[in-house]
């Protein structure tokens, strides 16, 4: 089985399903010849050829607005929106079009439409390349949003993405593009190859959406993370002697509702992990379905530990992570009530 880091398990995931189904096609900005920006699209135009895999116009609204058409039509296009912070004019599309269209035609009208989009920091993009706007996304009843956290999982979830009915949003944490980095760090884990996720298969296979994964059994505490957010969470639990539960999301919608509830009621505590901005941040939303389901199970108030109320930073990107200290504190503070 070959090893492979997040950007060839995307492409694997791409090549998979133009060779497999003539309905898939792939456009966006610069993802042709170029290959796309960090070159998740490299070489497919080349051979698939230029009506599976073309080039669009700067023009999110007019990319997002052709693929729903395309969808409408039978077609299932996967379209890169070249960074997450630029999605914005394309949100109306999604939001009034895409997200809508089933339920307004009575399942006349699908949008079989798979919006890929690099997001959150950790390469000094500064304000304008390094937002997380999962949640304004998981509020729209009818989008689906995935957010891989390793190669394996990124082909599955990409695969089953594309084989979905509804329109999906797959953000790809950029920071790990490359493979898993070292927690404690702003840097990549030396031996990350042999990091057992890195294993991708090279043909056909699906990760569901809406499972999450364990990555590692606890007792004391549940950690629930995503995306780039799952590395530092085990760096953080690898200083303490606190024996937590990490729970990989994969997907924030559809949730595994059921992995979350069960493992809450083991351990009692919870702490949340994300990237995104605290304040009306996706950790909210957990924190209330835990209210609501674990009430009676819980043994201290959920923590959560995200970036700050502030405009993304670029000379302070790694303080603005949520660092593996800030987790350790959340854990130390759950274990304490």
């Amino acid at each position: 089985m070959p090893s492979m880091n997040m950007i060839q398990a995307l492409n694997s995931a791409l090549d998979v399903m133009l060779e497999r189904d003539p309905d898939v096609l792939i456009f966006g900005e610069d993802v042709g010849y170029f290959g796309g920006v960090f070159r998740v699209t490299d070489k497919l135009q080349q051979k698939h050829g230029l009506h599976r895999c073309f080039d669009a116009p700067i023009s999110e609204g007019g990319i997002v607005s052709t693929a729903i058409g395309m969808g409408a039509e039978g077609l299932r296009p996967v379209v890169e929106i070249q960074f997450a912070d630029y999605i914005l004019p394309a949100y109306d599309q999604l939001v009034s079009e895409a997200a809508r269209l089933r339920y307004r035609s009575g399942g006349d009208f699908t949008a079989p439409i798979t919006v890929r989009s690099p997001y959150g920091g950790g390469i000094y993009g500064g304000q304008t390349h390094s937002q997380s706007p999962e949640a304004i996304f998981a509020h729209i009843t009818g989008l689906k949003t995935v957010i891989p956290a390793t190669p394996y999982d990124a082909k599955g979830l990409l695969i089953s993405a594309i084989e979905c009915n509804d329109p999906v949003i797959f953000l790809e944490p950029k920071r790990i593009y490359n493979g898993p980095f070292d927690g404690h760090h702003d840097r990549p884990l030396k031996s990350w190859k042999e990091h057992p996720q890195a294993d991708v298969p090279e043909g056909h296979y699906i990760v569901p959406l809406g499972k999450s994964r364990v990555v590692r059994e606890g007792s004391d505490v549940t950690v629930l993370a995503y995306g780039t957010m799952v590395y530092v969470a085990e760096a953080a639990i690898s200083e303490t002697s606190i024996d937590a539960e990490l729970i990989d999301l994969r997907s924030i919608v559809p949730l595994d509702i059921d992995a979350i509830v069960t493992s809450v009621k083991k351990t009692g505590r919870c702490v949340i992990v994300h990237e995104a901005s605290k304040f009306g941040g996706f950790g909210g939303e957990l924190t209330a379905l835990i209210e609501e389901r674990c009430f009676y199970y819980l043994e201290a108030p959920t923590q959560r530990v995200a970036g700050w109320d502030t405009p993304y930073p670029h000379a302070f990107e790694w303080d603005y992570f949520p660092k593996p200290s800030r987790i350790v504190d959340a854990l130390e503070k759950a274990i304490r009530v």
